[in-house]
C-alpha cells in the first residue's frame, strides 16, 4: 500500500470516529435545557389554592413547572364538628391528596385558622418561603375579601414583594436577585375596585384533575361548606354520587370564570379558540414585583399561540 493510500485510509478512519461522536452527542437545543418556571401560590387555608390555581398548577406542572401550594392557615377551625389538631391533621392529609392529584409541591404552615394577622414574623415567614422556592411567579388573593384569613393572606404576599430582594431582610436567607411577578387569583368583590383579569387559562385539558382535588377535599366540599351554606341535605352519601357531585360542582364554578371572562378569551385565543373554552381560571398582574410585558405574560401561561 502506498503512502498515499494509508494517508487516505487514516483520513476515512478520522472522519467516521467523528461522525459517531456527532451522531452521540445532543443537539445543540437539547444540550442544556433552561432552567424552569417556579411558581409559588399561596392561600389562606388547605382548600384555596387548589380552588383558585389548581387546574392552572396541573397545566404547568405538565410543563415541567415547579409548583408549590402553602396554605397560611392549618384549617383547624373549618368544620361544624370537629377542630384543633385533628381537623388540622385531616386538612393537611387532604391537600397532600391534591398535590398528588396536580404534580405539585404542597405546605400547611402552624397558624391557627381565623387568626392569621398581617405581624412583622409572618411577613418574615412569608419572604423566606418565595425566597426557599426561588420563586419567578407568586399567585395569592386579593385583600378585597369578607375573610379575615383571606385579606391578611393577601397584605401579608403584598408586603413580602419587595421584601423578598432586600438582603438584609431575613438574611438568613439568601434574597432573590430578581423580584418575582406577582398575580391575584380571582375573586367577585366589587369594592373599592373589581377584579380585571390580564390572563385567563383554558382548564378543559386538565378539568379531571380540578374535579378530583375537589373530591379529595371532602372535609370542606361534602361535609362544612353543605353545613354552612345549608346544601348538606343534597350530599350523595355513595361515592358515585359524590363524584357526579364534585363534577357538577366544580364545573359550574369553573364554567362561570370562562363565561365570565369571555372577551379575554376570544382576546387570547381568537374568535373560534376563545369561544370554545367551557373551563377557565383568571389572573390578574398585581402592581408590585416586576410588571410582565404582554411577551412575558404569555412566556409564563404559555397555552396560547397566537390568535
Amino acid at each position: 500500500m502506498n503512502a498515499r493510500a494509508m494517508t487516505a485510509r487514516a483520513a476515512a478512519r478520522v472522519l467516521g470516529a467523528l461522525a459517531v461522536l456527532l451522531a452521540l452527542a445532543p443537539p445543540p437545543a437539547l444540550a442544556a435545557d433552561p432552567k424552569p418556571l417556579r411558581v409559588i401560590v399561596f392561600g389562606a387555608h388547605p382548600d384555596d389554592c387548589e380552588l383558585a390555581a389548581g387546574g392552572t398548577a396541573a397545566r404547568w406542572a405538565g410543563l415541567g413547572y415547579k409548583v408549590k401550594f402553602v396554605s397560611v392557615t392549618n384549617g383547624d377551625i373549618g368544620h361544624h364538628q370537629i377542630a384543633g389538631a385533628p381537623l388540622a391533621r385531616r386538612r393537611a392529609a387532604e391537600v397532600k391528596r391534591c398535590a398528588k392529584i396536580l404534580g405539585i409541591e404542597t405546605e400547611v404552615l402552624d397558624i391557627h385558622d381565623g387568626e392569621l394577622m398581617p405581624t412583622l414574623e409572618n411577613r418574615r415567614t412569608l419572604t423566606r418561603k418565595i425566597r426557599e422556592w426561588q420563586a419567578d411567579v407568586v399567585i395569592s388573593p386579593r385583600t378585597n375579601d369578607y375573610h379575615p384569613d383571606h385579606r391578611y393572606t393577601a397584605v401579608l404576599v403584598q408586603d413580602a414583594a419587595f421584601m423578598v430582594i432586600v438582603p438584609s431582610f431575613c438574611p438568613d436567607v439568601p434574597s432573590l436577585r430578581k423580584n418575582p411577578v406577582f398575580l391575584y387569583c380571582e375573586d367577585n368583590f366589587q369594592k373599592p375596585n373589581p377584579f380585571s383579569p390580564d390572563v385567563v387559562v383554558p382548564l378543559d385539558p386538565v378539568m379531571e384533575k380540578k374535579v378530583a382535588c375537589y373530591d379529595a377535599l371532602e372535609s370542606q366540599f361534602y361535609e362544612w361548606n353543605p353545613w354552612l351554606f345549608n346544601y348538606l341535605d343534597q350530599v350523595p352519601s355513595d361515592r358515585e354520587g359524590r363524584l357526579a357531585f364534585s363534577r357538577k360542582r366544580m364545573e359550574g364554578r369553573a364554567a362561570a370564570t370562562a363565561d365570565r371572562f369571555r372577551g379575554k378569551l376570544v382576546e387570547l385565543l381568537g374568535p373560534d379558540g376563545g369561544k370554545a373554552v367551557k373551563f377557565a381560571e383568571a389572573f390578574e398582574v398585581c402592581e408590585y414585583g416586576s410588571q410582565p410585558s404582554k411577551e412575558e405574560l404569555m412566556a409564563i401561561f404559555p397555552f396560547f399561540g397566537k390568535p
